[in-house]
């Protein structure tokens, strides 16, 4: 169910790229790559976030539900840039894949009753195209489970503030799946990324080291407690 491909935009060394970036502005030797990644390094430990912003990772997320990417959408520090599949132009009345939660899945009676109504929006769909509606006003009655794909532009910083929301243990499901296959896509790109990830990717609870959410899941005590 869905997957992230991490594209070849993407700085393969991004803490050598952030201490090349600071290292202009201290009026350093930018030519040596390892003092570039030790530069890198000690702003990541002393949070200079700004040069946080530089490394963009450049990403395909494809397969995921509609409603979770309308979510991914809410997050939009640092100029983030994305492109959709076209519900105007994509032809869907041919039929469309769509997300099953586990929840449904393990349920017979409800993964029919889920399966049933799907098919009858694809009917109805079909039959709006028969009456001559085109794909554009039809495509309205599409479901936020249906299947997408997109492709989008994020700073490293931004994808810092996403895990701490999206790694949550009371974050959607789905989305913390994605969140997750972003993690190991991006640990199997390169090994400054994996060190990112390892370091920086968690959920807030580990940050503050305690539970902000009204309703914790246990993982961590709440401020009050």
């Amino acid at each position: 169910m869905g997957e992230v491909i991490i594209q070849s935009y993407t700085h393969k060394n991004p803490i050598t790229m952030i201490g090349e970036e600071a290292g202009i502005c201290y009026g350093s030797d930018i030519n040596n790559a390892h003092k570039n990644f030790t530069r890198g390094i000690d702003c990541l430990e002393r949070n200079h976030g700004r040069t946080f912003e530089f490394p963009d990772v450049y990403m395909i997320l494809n397969g995921y539900s509609a409603r979770v990417i309308r979510e991914w959408y809410t997050h939009i520090g640092g100029m983030p840039t994305r492109l959709q599949e076209s519900t105007r132009y994509i032809n869907y009345q041919k039929g469309f894949d769509y997300v099953i939660p586990p929840r449904i899945m393990e349920n017979n009676e409800a993964y029919e009753e889920y399966k049933n109504a799907m098919q009858s929006i694809l009917k109805n769909i079909q039959k709006l195209d028969k009456l001559g509606i085109p794909k554009e006003d039809s495509a309205l009655c599409l479901p936020l489970g249906m299947k997408t794909s997109i492709v989008c532009k994020m700073n490293f910083r931004t994808l810092i503030d996403m895990s701490h929301q999206r790694m949550c243990t009371r974050a959607y499901h789905e989305f913390r799946k994605l969140f997750f296959d972003l993690s190991n896509a991006l640990k199997n790109y390169s090994k400054e990324w994996a060190y990112l990830v390892d370091n920086y990717f968690m959920p807030k609870c580990d940050i503050t080291g305690y539970c902000t959410e009204q309703f914790s899941c246990g993982r961590n005590h709440r401020k009050d407690d």
